[in-house]
């Protein structure tokens, strides 16, 4: 109940220290045991999740919904363009009276000054699904998938290649919290903006190739972004040479993996060869978005908690 404990948010990366990730990261691994087992597991039996969405997503709201359900709960999926939020109500007020009706929220907006603002007026845990500057829970599901692959990404070095978007931005924490090495190309023009860069442990490569070599991890996502739409044929010219092909995974560590959070273009930002080629774990990936959201909402809501 409101007023226990302080209440914890996962709005960014970096709200997490490192060991809170790796606590995370193991109740993920016995959370997926028990779901492949099918073992019932239901801690969260009358808590209610309530879904924001601004911004529309296939993997986010399914990830979420049905991961609530799996823990015994209810969630409850809510579109600004149906509720008060897209009819002008203050989002302060939204906190308010939101929080005030269930156990958690997670919110998939815009600016992540939203987010912040949502959480600073809740009364139980917000978790970021989505915001033009950060994408949190996809790199924790991209991490716990390497963990599962090839062990700790620790010392590692895992190259993005394409747009400076919000997963970028969130790799970025990734790489100051778990002290891995992030290799940076991005097209001329769609550069990083330097106020969300919070760390010494990247190097940027005006050659994508170039950022691939000798990479544990290459990862990239769409060239336009949800929002830029108008952007898309200018951005194809300009991300010439971005695609990560073959060639560029010939450059990449002999056991290193690709990644991308999907939807994806084959043929634009990844080749068909690599992204249903055996070094892809694309589906890994996504599928993990379940299990590590799950593990994140048990912490937030009981905390570190004894069961295997």
């Amino acid at each position: 109940m409101p007023g226990t404990k302080p209440i914890k948010h996962f709005l960014q990366f970096a709200d997490f220290t490192r060991d809170e990730f790796e606590y995370v990261i193991e109740r993920a691994k016995v959370i997926k045991r028990k779901f492949k087992n099918y073992e019932i597991y239901h801690p969260l039996i009358d808590r209610t999740l309530v879904m924001v969405f601004e911004k529309n997503s296939t993997r986010t709201r399914l990830s979420f919904e049905a991961g609530m359900h799996q823990l015994g709960g209810a969630a409850i999926y809510l579109n600004t363009r149906d509720s008060q939020l897209g009819r002008g109500e203050p989002v302060e007020d939204a906190g308010q009276v939101m929080s005030r009706m269930c156990d958690i929220i997670m919110v998939r907006t815009f600016g992540q000054e939203i987010i912040e603002r949502f959480a600073a007026n809740s009364r139980v845990p917000v978790i970021n699904g989505l915001t033009n500057e950060h994408h949190p829970c996809q790199v924790l599901a991209d991490i716990f998938t390497y963990y599962e692959h090839r062990g700790p990404i620790v010392g590692k070095t895992v190259a993005w290649v394409g747009d400076a978007n919000n997963m970028l931005y969130s790799w970025l924490q990734a790489a100051e919290v778990f002290g891995f090495h992030l290799n940076v190309s991005t097209p001329k023009g769609y550069d990083m903006d330097p106020k969300l860069v919070n760390t010494k442990h990247y190097t940027f490569f005006e050659n994508p190739s170039d950022a691939c070599q000798g990479a544990h991890l290459v990862n990239t996502d769409v060239w336009t972004s949800m929002g830029y739409e108008k952007e898309n044929e200018k951005r194809l010219k300009d991300f010439d040479g971005f695609m990560v092909d073959a060639a560029k995974m010939a450059r990449a560590a002999p056991d290193a993996l690709f990644m991308h959070c999907l939807p994806a273009h084959r043929g634009e930002e990844v080749a068909a060869e690599v992204i249903d080629g055996p070094q892809s774990v694309v589906w890994d990936e996504a599928e993990n978005r379940l299990h590590v959201q799950k593990a994140l909402i048990e912490y937030l809501l009981l905390g570190r908690i004894q069961d295997n």
